[in-house]
This record gives C-alpha cells, structure tokens and sequence, in this order.
C-alpha cells in the first residue's frame, strides 16, 4: 500500500466513507496506534461506522462527521492512549467514558426529524459519532478533544500518515459510468462533463490536499489519489499544490514497480486504467513533509 503503514503509526482518513479504505488501514495498523476517519456526509460515515462494528476493527479508530478542508483536530493524547491518567480523572468530571451504540430518547427524535441525507457545512464543528476504546478518546473532556493546535504543534504533533482519496467525476470508475445508463446521459452530462463542476471539483481537491497536508507531522507521508483519468483532478491539482506548499516534496511509491500501472504526467506520479491495468482509473500521488 502507498501509505506504508507502520506500527504505532496515527492516521487520518480525510474522506473516510464508506469505510473499505479505513478498515485495511486499521487492519494493517495492528495493535497500537489510531486512525481518525473523517466524512462531510453524516449518513455515508454511519455506513462506515456500521462497517468497523461488523468486522470488529474500530478499537483504535474515530469517526468525525466534519468538512475535510476545515477539519483541525490532531491525534489524541497519549495520556489516554490506552487508559485516562489518574490525576486527570481526580480532575475532570466530563470525561468521555466507553463508547455505546445506545442513543438517548432525545437523539432518537431528534434523528427521525433531521429529514433526507445532508452535508455538513464547513462552519459546523465537528461530531464524534464513534470512538473506540483505545483510540485515544476514553478518559479525554471535550476541551481536550476539540481543543485546536498551533500549526508549530502541528509539526511535531500531527499524523504520520493522512489519506486524502478526494471527492471525483469518478469518470475512470468502471462500475460507476455504467451506471449512467441507467441514471441517463444528461446525469453524465451534469456530473461529470458539466465544466463548472470539474472547476469547483479541482478547488475542492486541492483545498482537501491542503488541509491534509497541513494536519501531518513533519516526516509524515501522505497520499492523494481520486478515480478519475483527468489531468485537471490529478496533475493540475499536484502541480498547483506543490508551487504553493514549499515544504512538500513528492516521493517515489516502492511498490508501485511492482503494480500494473504507468507513470502520471508529473514525475513520481502513477496511474491505473483500462488499457494499461485491466482496472478501474485510479490516480496516486505520494508527498512527505520537509522541515523548512
């Protein structure tokens, strides 16, 4: 996997539904470490949620329903990493105690009233719907979980590792263009060749890399990938961030000789499609952070 994922290693999952990506993450993840999953869509990270409970792997994951370009929360503590220190529980009452899939009377009305599926706007701040017992959450107040950092603290504090799978066209995805015939062409004409949603997509992918970028530590690896052929949602957005973010240097993927995939447009860049691969389109990008 490009990511590399190591031991002890705290990742974050930027556009985490519906959670096959976040569940090979945490099983390669083992027995130490954290992933934080994060989605702008409350119904699609529930999916996820769902997924983590089925196969049992959510014991170190948290899921956030939050915009990824304005998402800022880091790792938890690991004062709490595996337990709540004891001179914080003499402290602090309002400590989150072990997650429950139990709602209250009040949230159960309160979810049958909150209407069709919605995205979270950028302004919300960000909710916990799911934490595990070692994820770092258990023994923390809500101060501690939503306390925001110094992007200087961010550089020694932040994640190893951040998954930034971008919001698409999904024009390279198989599967996902023939459903169109279904839906009918005019859908295709709208979502996927309409240009003013290829611009604001190409924003939107480049806010969400930035974002990522900022959240990981120095040292760290982060990996960008979509599933769509375009340069516009690939190179154009690699190239642009790298002019505006001195600090980021892209890094060869080792395992991707041994894929069957081509090189991208931009040097250490590497892409999957039909002809080449015998797959889906796939796009992915590898950077580091460096100290400067």
């Amino acid at each position: 996997m490009a990511l590399n994922i190591s031991a002890g290693d705290h990742v974050l999952d930027l556009c985490a539904a519906p959670g096959a990506k976040l569940c090979m993450i945490l099983d390669l993840l083992g027995d130490s470490g954290s992933v934080t999953g994060v989605d702008v869509a409350r119904h699609r990270l529930a999916a996820c949620r769902t997924m983590l409970q089925k196969y049992s792997l959510g014991d170190r994951c948290r899921l956030f329903v939050a915009d990824g370009v304005t998402f800022s929360l880091i790792p938890a503590g690991s004062c709490s990493d595996s337990k709540p220190c004891e001179s914080d529980l003499t402290e602090k009452v309002d400590i989150f105690k072990e997650w429950t899939s139990r709602r209250t009377w009040k949230e159960r009305k309160k979810a049958r009233k909150s209407g069709p599926p919605q995205l979270v706007s950028r302004s919300q701040p960000p909710e916990l719907i799911y934490y595990g017992r070692h994820s770092g959450v258990v023994g923390l107040t809500k101060e501690d979980l939503y306390k925001i950092v110094s992007d200087r603290e961010i550089m020694s504090s932040g994640y190893n590792k951040v998954l930034v799978d971008a919001e698409c066209t999904h024009d390279g995805s198989v599967k996902h263009i023939q459903k169109f015939e279904h839906w009918g062409w005019k859908t295709l004409q709208r979502r996927v060749l309409d240009a003013e949603r290829t611009d604001n997509l190409h924003v939107l992918q480049l806010s969400l890399l930035t974002n990522g970028f900022r959240l990981l530590k120095v040292g760290g690896s982060l990996v960008y990938s979509t599933c769509s052929l375009t340069v516009a949602q690939n190179e154009d957005v690699i190239e642009q961030f790298l002019k505006e973010n001195a600090s980021a240097e892209l890094q060869e993927i080792d395992a991707a000789r041994s894929w069957p995939c081509k090189g991208g447009r931009v040097e250490k860049t590497w892409r999957f499609d039909p002809l080449t691969s015998q797959t889906s389109g796939l796009f992915v990008a590898k950077f580091t952070k460096l100290a400067i």
